[in-house]
């Protein structure tokens, strides 16, 4: 990029803090003609001009290719000698560089699920930050989500109202691949007798093929209760039982009804919301436990439009 001489350069309105800034100094590289430049970290910011005023001279070739080679020097010489020496960028000094990464902007990729962050790969690493330092908060009243006991999820079930009929259901295996043959054949070692795969019922008694290119849900009827005065111990049981089996995890699925879902390891008690333990794919927009369910993780969704179809609204 191209500059008038120092003399006349004008001042940046922008305040820059000296302790969080990248200063380059001398830039040199194709055609800079001695830039000198400070820039905030930490920022989003655009270059602009005309074709072939050194944007990606200064850039690419300086500002990234110097971070580039900084973090290759911070390396150890056995791995350095398999990536290859890199050239410094003509330039007198940049101070205040962190490690750098490059997006060519040239791709042909149009694929909507395509980031930023799914190029680089930083994205799996942000998930699997989220899952192992994210503490999960109540939707409702911000509170964050702890520990649930057998008996708190006993007196959240006992509020509905009476004779209200439910299963207690062990979630053994959720949006997973496979035929799940082992799972069902432990189901029937164990005793059960009915499971709920994909939201279909079956008897274990039976044989069941799935389709083994295709996620299912598995879940085991533990029991199936009838809200009243004397059902109390039995449910605490069939939910102890409901734990064992799904590592944790119990689903109360309510006859006509929305169905309730606890933790053994996460759940608000204000309100009785519960989660899972923080996994990766709750933070991944290709998977559904993580997607949103409108967008299906596209960030767009298709709409119909009535002008288009009615154009005369007469």
């Amino acid at each position: 990029m191209s500059t008038a001489p120092k003399e006349t350069k004008r001042k940046s309105k922008i305040q820059i803090d000296p302790n969080n800034r990248i200063v380059i100094r001398g830039a040199r590289e194709h055609n800079l003609k001695n830039v000198d430049l400070e820039l905030p970290r930490n920022k989003l910011i655009v270059m602009t001009g005309l074709s072939g005023s050194g944007k990606s001279s200064l850039a690419f070739d300086t500002i990234f290719a110097d971070g580039q080679r900084r973090y290759m020097e911070s390396l150890s010489s056995y791995a350095r000698q398999f990536l290859g020496q890199m050239e410094k960028p003509d330039v007198d000094e940049i101070t205040g560089l962190s490690p750098a990464i490059s997006i060519d902007q040239k791709t042909t990729s149009h694929n909507p699920r395509s980031t930023v962050g799914t190029v680089t790969e930083i994205y799996d690493y942000l998930r699997l930050m989220y899952a192992r330092i994210g503490v999960p908060h109540c939707p409702v009243c911000g509170r964050e989500i702890t520990q649930q006991s057998i008996d708190e999820m006993v007196d959240e079930v006992m509020k509905l109202p009476e004779r209200t009929r439910f299963q207690v259901l062990a979630p053994v295996v959720r949006a997973r691949k496979g035929t799940q043959a082992k799972e069902l054949d432990a189901a029937r070692r164990s005793g059960f007798a009915r499971v709920r795969i994909d939201g279909n019922m079956y008897d274990l008694s039976e044989e069941i093929n799935l389709e083994k290119n295709i996620k299912h849900t598995v879940e085991i009827v533990v029991d199936r209760l009838v809200i009243n005065d004397t059902v109390r111990a039995r449910l605490a049981d069939s939910i102890e039982t409901a734990l064992a089996q799904a590592g944790g995890l119990v689903v109360i699925d309510v006859i006509g009804g929305e169905p309730m879902t606890f933790s053994q390891n996460y759940a608000c008690p204000e309100h009785g919301i519960s989660v899972e333990e923080l996994t990766p794919r709750m933070f991944s927009f290709n998977n559904p436990f993580g997607a949103c369910e409108k967008c299906t993780g596209l960030g767009t969704f298709m709409k119909v439009d009535p002008a288009r179809i009615i154009p005369d609204k007469r």
